[in-house]
């Protein structure tokens, strides 16, 4: 969430309110898609062409799931997120005083805990708004207090919708997200806080397990998943808000602590999937790490690190990443002006529009390319700058430049924010794009005066990839590194198939092609698959199985039986304890080809971009890994030469 005035509590505390998002080349387009670009030359000074709700809702289905880096609806199609936060559920008050004053609330906006302006304009008319933008979709920022919120609105909070007297938050909520959907929007949920309070900084908001457990966070998603599952217009579920330091600890991806946020997201995800297999998993990078202070480390890590290590979910087409980006902020900026918390590091205001390009890609849009196992859709879900009135010019560069960018890369959008105020004109929140009076009066981006239209026109106006997105092979991680990664929903419902092992399992319809040596990494794929035939999965732990030849002599064997190919593994330490393997309904060839990755990296070439080549899923580690037309059969390791048991060469044949 953007913030008007950063609040610095301490040195060690002060924190950005702001995310960065990053962009790649654009990736060839599908055969069946159509592709363009755009540039920051000429900007067309046309509003979007406003759709009616009946419209919209007939230009898409629900619900929505990923192919490659694009969202799609149910019919295959594209379906770009032009989207637009509508704030206020997730509360405006800054902290102190009486909750209802509007000096103690963001820019004066008091918004008793519901989406803003329900006080000031009819729900159609907000939503007539929406449409006029060239709008999609709606984030709708929540707390978690407000699940558990039993007071009644009072009757000012809903003045211009008398609909929803007598309603607490949550089911004025339930209201918006039933017009919303109604009118043909997607709606994403977002759990922006814990708390009703404004984002951000030290506010007790920092990490998904701020102010609460990471239990009670989890089990709040359920609910919220459970409540809309029936309505497939209901599209997603961003899993919280700009991850960042508190007072003492930094959020971390990987470490397998409480401070984890790519645990805690791959689990929270997982969970919800199983409850509500419909919605699309929305994950943001971290947010901020370390102490503003030369000479120490501070920064944006965003999705960075998921270059590295990026999530499995049970379902693999539901993961979206997702980072924010705003012009007085950095990559190690926090977006103080002075005094605490300000360092000398450029802002993305500062940096040339090549500088700029590149810093999005490599925090955010380098997600999109093609054939990794980190390959996903990148949703940009905030970004923004101050309109009416506003002078800045560095602001208005970096504006036009970073629109631009999402234009070019053709990347999914969602403009912070949507809603404010205003009074006589004079905007109280001038980064909303519609601001109403206190008689209901609209006053939106598309009026004279505001210097973003034309910018934000040509954003809506770009050329875009339409049309059917073919299937394309996914690749996906495997980590064991703390912990078990069981991401089949088969084996979720079995009995351990290792005890006392750490164990990882590919998503169903996915089987095991590579594995990393001494890590307990693994990669999975689905190219080529075979159907999976009706037998029993079977765990090997010996040789019971190499049948037909030494193919590792003096090495110790684990060998899937005829007609199966591995799915699974486990580990005991970094010792392969088992593969588990699964049937395939027609027959498999059994010629042999034997992968040795014991004295460097063994995978397919990088220069063919695909086959996740061209990226390290086990960085550090020697890899081994199959043909994308091949299938993972046995694991060789050995006892000998202080190997430890590791993996050293792979059993890989042919699918055909």
């Amino acid at each position: 969430m953007r913030r008007l005035a950063l609040r610095v509590l301490s040195v060690a505390t002060t924190l950005s309110a702001c995310v960065v998002a990053s962009p790649g080349a654009a990736p060839a387009a599908p055969a069946a898609v159509t592709t363009a670009t755009t540039t920051a030359a000429t900007a067309p000074a046309a509003a979007p062409v406003a759709l009616t709700g009946a419209q919209l809702a007939a230009s898409w289905t629900g619900p929505l799931s990923t192919r490659g880096r694009y969202v799609v609806d149910a019919s295959g199609d594209r379906f770009k997120l032009r989207s637009g936060n509508w704030s206020g559920a997730q509360g405006t008050w800054q902290g102190s005083g009486d909750t209802t004053d509007p000096a103690n609330n963001q820019a004066g906006q008091v918004s008793y805990n519901l989406p803003l302006g329900l006080d000031r304009a009819p729900l159609p008319e907000i939503m007539a708004g929406f449409h006029g933008l060239g709008l999609n979709s709606v984030r709708l920022p929540f707390a978690d207090a407000m699940i558990r919120d039993t007071t009644v609105v009072p009757d000012v909070a809903v003045a211009a919708n008398p609909q929803l007297r007598g309603r607490t938050p949550l089911q004025v909520y339930d209201a918006v997200v039933a017009a919303l959907t109604a009118d043909g929007f997607a709606v994403v949920l977002n759990n922006h806080t814990t708390s009703y309070r404004f984002c951000c900084g030290l506010d007790g908001n920092e990490r998904w397990n701020s102010g609460q457990s990471t239990q009670q966070w989890e089990e709040d998603w359920l609910f919220m998943a459970n409540r809309y599952r029936a309505n497939k217009r209901v599209v997603g579920a961003d899993l919280r808000n700009e991850v960042r330091r508190d007072t003492w600890d930094d959020p971390n991806w990987g470490m397998g602590d409480g401070h984890d946020e790519y645990a805690a997201f791959e689990e929270a995800g997982n969970r919800i999937l199983q409850a509500s297999p419909d919605l699309l998993i929305i994950m943001e990078g971290i947010n901020w790490q370390g102490i503003p202070l030369a000479g120490l480390y501070h920064g944006r890590p965003m999705l960075k690190p998921v270059a590295t290590l990026s999530n499995t979910l049970i379902d693999s087409g539901k993961l979206v990443y997702a980072a924010h980006f705003y012009g007085y902020t950095g990559s190690a900026n926090t977006g103080a002006g002075s005094g605490l918390g300000s360092t000398s590091d450029p802002r993305y205001q500062d940096l040339t529009p090549e500088q700029l390009a590149a810093v999005v890609d490599e925090e955010a849009l380098f997600v999109t390319r093609s054939g990794q196992h980190f390959t996903a859709p990148v949703w940009i879900s905030e970004f923004g700058a101050g309109g009416r009135g506003s002078t800045d010019a560095k602001e208005q560069a970096w504006f036009d430049r970073f629109t631009a960018i999402l234009a070019a890369r053709d990347a999914d959008f969602a403009v912070w924010p949507l809603v404010g105020w205003h009074n006589d004109g004079v905007p109280q929140d001038s980064w909303a794009l519609l601001h109403y009076d206190r008689a209901g009066r609209r006053l939106s981006i598309e009026d004279q005066g505001d210097w973003r239209a034309p910018y934000w026109n040509r954003l809506i106006a770009a050329p875009s990839f339409t049309g059917q997105v073919p299937q394309s092979p996914r690749w996906n991680l495997l980590d064991l590194d703390h912990t078990d990664q069981n991401v089949s929903r088969r084996m979720l419902a079995l009995p351990d198939w290792s005890s006392g092992n750490r164990k990882g399992n590919c998503p169903d319809g996915q089987r095991l092609i590579g594995l990393g040596r001494s890590d307990s990494r693994g990669l999975c794929t689905d190219a080529g698959q075979p159907a999976t035939g009706p037998g029993a999965w079977v765990t090997v732990t010996d040789e019971r199985y190499v049948t037909d030849g030494d193919w590792a002599s003096g090495y110790n064997k684990l060998q899937c039986p005829a007609g199966h190919l591995a799915v699974g593994y486990s580990v005991h330490g970094s010792a392969m304890a088992a593969l588990l393997c699964a049937p395939a309904a027609g027959a498999l060839p059994a010629t042999n080809r034997v992968l040795w990755f014991d004295r460097g990296d063994n995978r397919p070439p990088a220069s063919t971009g695909a086959d996740s080549a061209a990226s390290d899923w086990a960085p550090g580690y020697y890899k081994g890994q199959c043909a994308a037309g091949e299938y993972l059969a046995g694991v060789a390791m050995t006892w000998r030469w202080t190997h430890g048991g590791v993996p050293d060469a792979l059993l890989c044949r042919p699918l055909a």
